[in-house]
């Protein structure tokens, strides 16, 4: 499971800025890819991937 913080920090190497919303567009983009079923939002902590 990662947070939002981390997957801008790991991957894009910013800090977190909380009005940025790039994590969304691209995890939006991963399920397009996967499958919505595998890319799993966990409320109040970041994301989860969920293979079949």
């Amino acid at each position: 499971m990662l947070t939002r913080e981390q997957l801008l920090d790991h991957v894009w190497g910013y800090d977190f800025d909380p009005g940025s919303n790039v994590v969304d567009v691209y995890v939006g983009y991963l399920r397009k890819k996967v499958g919505s079923d595998a890319v799993e939002t966990v409320r109040g902590v970041g994301y989860r991937f969920r293979p079949a």
